[in-house]
């Protein structure tokens, strides 16, 4: 249904987009990226160039939603990417701190056993 979760995959794009971007825009960016699949239902992020916007693309069986967030006060803290490097994929756990506005380079993940049924 309509929702982000641990399930997805999520991929956050380098570059900045204007704020005006849409669906058609976003997309074709999305599919751009050669190793991931939107009819997946991957997420890609977008941020704006002032940090404070994001757009979340995601497919949904028969169309694309579009989330949006824009904060009041602050900014996004995005991680680093290596030089030349279009696309990261982000974890569940780095997307909901980046979310929250928890500051990414304290985190630390302890180890967890994860079973897959």
């Amino acid at each position: 249904m309509f929702g982000l979760d641990e399930t997805l995959k999520y991929h956050l794009y380098s570059s900045y987009i204007n704020l005006g971007s849409g669906i058609e825009k976003l997309s074709t960016l999305a599919v751009e990226k050669s190793d991931s699949n939107p009819l997946q239902g991957d997420a890609y992020l977008f941020f704006s160039q002032k940090k404070d916007s994001v757009k979340i693309l995601r497919w949904n069986i028969d169309g694309y939603i579009l989330y949006e967030k824009r904060l009041e006060r602050g900014t996004f803290e995005l991680p680093r990417f290596k030089a030349g490097e279009k696309w990261i994929s982000l974890e569940w756990g780095h997307f909901l701190m980046m979310m929250s506005g928890i500051p990414l380079k304290y985190a630390k993940f302890r180890y967890r056993l994860k079973v897959y049924v």
